[in-house]
């Protein structure tokens, strides 16, 4: 899904955008395949407070940077003014800074989204599973967590593929919180209460569908306190699976990819 940059001209305006869960590290500590850091770490550095300096015009928190696989910029994983959690690409010469997704053509891969599991890592323990839909065996010892939205037409893409994963690795589970992302699809907040209230994944494949979906039919505020954890853990966008080590991987993938990046940390 679409996602708003945290350095938009918005929050420009406004100030000039885990719970700490990432290692914060310096930009030497990271190897990426296919990066330039064998050489480019001979002649240049940058450390995270360094990092701060540089950016404090624009950010509130550097929580980890590192060398990028795109060559002559270092990662940044930072939190903004405004108080989003977002990747900035800052060239070697310190003096620009990029907001948004470096894609392979070559790959044809997103590689902002694999540089961004990379980089920051979650402690999925401290995820509650209660108020979650489940696919799979809630026994499995491979436990993955999907914040997804009811209307989100990459999370219906997504959706049948977990059933696949789970038929083929019967020791594989997911558990799915409810994320709306209400300023997109302004009526997912009153879907996803809906489907909590019952806790069926039927509700929400109705919704995938496109069918009307009932009011709530009890009062709970599980859905806010998932968009509020979401917005700690810096998960802005949906569907965003979480993995047994931390690793987050938002967007589309197939049973495959799924099953291979579980198995390939």
């Amino acid at each position: 899904m679409k996602k708003e940059s945290f350095l938009s001209p918005a929050y420009f305006l406004c100030a000039l955008t885990v719970m700490i869960l990432v290692c914060p590290l310096p930009a030497h500590a990271f190897k990426t395949s296919g990066s330039s850091e064998t050489n480019c770490s001979d002649c240049h550095t940058m450390e995270i407070r360094e990092t701060e300096a540089i950016l404090k015009d624009l950010v509130n928190e550097v929580h980890g940077v590192g060398f990028s696989e795109i060559p002559g910029f270092y990662i940044v994983d930072a939190t903004g003014k405004n108080g989003k959690r977002g990747l900035l690409y800052l060239d070697f010469s310190k003096k620009y800074v990029i907001a948004g997704n470096f894609v392979s053509i070559a790959e044809k891969l997103n590689i902002s989204q694999r540089e961004m599991a990379r980089l920051r890592r979650v402690d999925p323990t401290t995820i509650p599973l209660t108020d979650s839909l489940v696919i799979g065996d809630p026994g499995a010892s491979k436990k993955l967590i999907l914040f997804t939205d009811p209307q989100c037409p990459y999370c219906e893409k997504l959706h049948p593929e977990l059933k696949k994963v789970v038929k083929t690795d019967p020791d594989i589970v997911f558990f799915i919180k409810m994320m709306p992302l209400v300023s997109i699809h302004p009526d997912s907040h009153r879907i996803a209460r809906s489907i909590l209230c019952e806790g069926s994944v039927k509700l929400l494949e109705d919704s995938f569908a496109g069918k009307k979906i009932p009011d709530p039919s009890c009062q709970s505020d599980a859905v806010d306190r998932t968009i509020e954890l979401a917005q700690e853990l810096g998960i802005s966008s949906t569907p965003t699976l979480i993995f047994p080590d931390g690793r987050l991987v938002s967007g589309y993938r197939s049973a495959e990819n799924i099953i291979n990046l579980l198995n390939n940390k």
